[in-house]
């Protein structure tokens, strides 16, 4: 089994494919980590839609951002993977393709995330180092954290 990797800014979206993007966000970031938060937060308009698609199931996501957006850097946020295929480690090809992408379509190789803190070895492995204390995003340990 081979993922399939897209790139779309939002008008590309198909209404499908936009529909199973919020619901792979939706089942994750809401019902999975058990918290209440408004994930429609006006800034889809304006990302690069990075989605993994197994069999025309959307497995895979992050939105990446231009500089000046959500950080003074470049950055990738969203970052999911579909709960029945993370013994695939497709966290990491997701996050290899999206640094790739940023340096390809911004010309950018400076990205900062806002990191869920658990899984600050899996954002170490990719280059990125710990540039914050830890703060609280709708209850949720954060951190932020940049690549060079």
């Amino acid at each position: 089994m081979k993922i399939h990797w897209k790139i779309k800014p939002f008008e590309a979206l198909s209404p499908n494919e936009l529909y199973d993007i919020l619901r792979l966000r939706s089942e994750i970031f809401v019902v999975e980590q058990n918290c209440v938060y408004l994930d429609l937060d006006g800034k889809d308009k304006l990302a690069l839609h990075l989605f993994g698609e197994l069999e025309g199931k959307i497995v895979a996501y992050s939105r990446l951002f231009k500089p000046g957006i959500t950080f003074e850097n470049a950055s990738i946020g969203r970052v999911v993977v579909d709960a029945n295929y993370r013994h695939k480690k497709w966290g990491h090809e997701l996050m290899r393709v999206a640094i790739a992408e940023i340096q390809l379509h911004f010309g950018e190789s400076k990205i900062t995330i806002g990191a869920q803190l658990y899984l600050k070895k899996f954002y170490e492995s990719h280059g990125f180092v710990q540039t914050s204390e830890m703060y609280l995003e709708d209850d949720i340990p954060h951190i932020e954290m940049k690549r060079e």
